[in-house]
């Protein structure tokens, strides 16, 4: 299979700034864990990580929409390594959506919020990652000469 189909080379380099890069790096790092542990979690981190109890009618259910989740999670984390070592002028168009995810999670929690003692890591950090993430798209689209 010419696999050069689905992965062109591309000569166009990144200008962006580095810091723009390290944060992508980093969002990669969490959302590759925070994958696995949705796939791979027993309950899927719904009531080990986010409190909602699965010990109740339906319970599977909500482990399985977990672990689907973290599939849906590790595209998305894949797409970010891709960009990261393949596709570096594809920063920017990878912070947006990056941010573009994070005001939607953010949407969706306010018109379906859970319901749970405490709230769960993934809601606090959409509110930090929402303004970290527009920033380093911001930097990403300022051209520097000493970017990678």
């Amino acid at each position: 299979m010419d696999w050069s189909r689905f992965l062109p080379r591309v000569s166009e380099g990144y200008r962006g700034s580095r810091l723009a890069t390290y944060f992508l790096v980093l969002f990669a790092v969490v959302s590759t864990i925070r994958s696995l542990i949705h796939i791979l979690a027993p309950d899927g981190g719904a009531s080990s990580i986010a409190g909602i109890p699965v010990d109740v009618e339906g319970g599977a259910n909500i482990i399985a929409m977990f672990a689907q989740w973290g599939a849906s999670q590790m595209i998305l984390a894949l797409l970010t390594w891709l960009v990261i070592l393949r596709y570096r002028f594809l920063v920017p168009l990878m912070l947006a959506i990056v941010s573009a995810e994070q005001i939607l999670r953010i949407g969706v929690g306010q018109l379906k919020p859970v319901v749970v003692a405490a709230p769960p890591p993934g809601e606090i950090g959409s509110y930090i990652l929402l303004p970290l993430s527009l920033l380093a798209l911001l930097l990403s689209l300022s051209r520097t000469s000493g970017a990678a």
